[in-house]
């Protein structure tokens, strides 16, 4: 019999006087954002363009523009291993809570949002880097991401999730700058127009695996669609507000760290193609920098790799069997 895992959760709220816990992967974009000189008055603009964001799309009922404000927590959530007494940080995703202040309700909005993982970080950084050192030509190691996605889907079932949140995750990415994508008729009140790729991309294999399909939405006033990675139904599981505190969190940070993309000056149109080389494009007051994330995302596959993937191979490998 394999040993089994828990899970357990630390919930941090993120607003200008946030500080990353040393557990927290610093390539995440919240903490990110949160280092260095700027790091308040990033905090401070990246919180407010959230919010008018919130209130240009939920304008209902809302003549000022000032009705609601998003409160964000980080959830963290450790793995730990049966019997061994260990931890190993696992994923932090975002949860959403919205702030009525016209009926002075709190409600809970969406958790998932961000999705930052070192398990990741050892596959993409570590795992495919080496598998595709001295081949000639790009390819996927076999079973790439599936321990991952088991873990995944693990802890989304598991009690601890649960009994901490109410509905399933929707995490939100950016398109992949290597796909065309085409515009469809559809189109949703809030999410806006669909969006389809002319294939499958790596992200979308990898997420499929943790048990998550994608959909790609352009919202109203946006210039670009995003990724939702979702289990059961995207456009009827979750409200308006629910849907709205995604978008308005997940493309501020996308307008902060892909500029080219999501604060373009044009438009998306019938047949778009992200474009990480557009000069076209605004930047915001919030200063990071992108060079050190990718530099950082494969020390932290490497500390993946240290302390969670090679101590407890035997382990890990009983367990993702039993869980086939």
């Amino acid at each position: 019999m394999s040993k089994d895992f828990t899970f357990a959760i630390k919930r941090i709220c993120f607003d200008e006087n946030y500080h990353p816990s040393d557990n927290t992967r610093i390539t995440t974009n919240f903490a990110n954002l949160a280092r260095g000189e700027t790091r308040q008055s990033n905090l401070r603009n990246a919180l407010k363009m959230i919010d008018n964001r919130f209130n240009a799309m939920a304008n209902w009922d809302n003549p000022n523009g000032d009705r609601y404000s998003l409160e964000l927590e980080i959830i963290s959530v450790d793995i730990n291993i049966e019997d061994s007494g260990q931890a190993f940080p696992s994923i932090e995703i975002l949860k959403t809570n919205i702030l009525d202040h016209k009926t002075n309700k709190r409600t809970e909005g969406i958790v998932g949002n961000n999705f930052s993982s070192y398990v990741r970080d050892y596959d993409f950084s570590v795992v495919l880097l080496d598998h595709n050192k001295d081949q000639p030509q790009f390819s996927i190691p076999d079973n790439f991401g599936d321990l991952h996605g088991k873990l995944f889907q693990h802890f989304v079932k598991s009690d601890t999730y649960q009994e901490n949140f109410e509905k399933p995750p929707v995490i939100c990415l950016s398109v992949s700058d290597n796909k065309v994508y085409s515009r469809t008729e559809n189109q949703h009140p809030v999410l806006g127009v669909e969006y389809t790729p002319n294939e499958s991309s790596l992200t979308e294999q990898y997420f499929k695996k943790m048990g998550l399909q994608v959909r790609y939405f352009m919202p109203a006033n946006s210039v670009a669609p995003l990724a939702f990675y979702f289990f059961g139904d995207l456009l009827t599981d979750y409200t308006n507000l629910e849907l709205i505190s995604t978008i308005s969190t997940m493309e501020t940070f996308q307008k902060i760290y892909r500029p080219e993309i999501y604060n373009a000056n044009a438009t998306a149109g019938l047949r778009y193609q992200p474009n990480l080389q557009n000069l076209d494009h605004s930047l915001t007051q919030i200063v990071y920098d992108r060079e050190e994330r990718s530099r950082l995302a494969k020390e932290q596959g490497k500390f993946a790799e240290e302390h969670f993937i090679k101590p407890y191979q035997t382990v890990l490998e009983q367990w993702s069997a039993s869980h086939a």
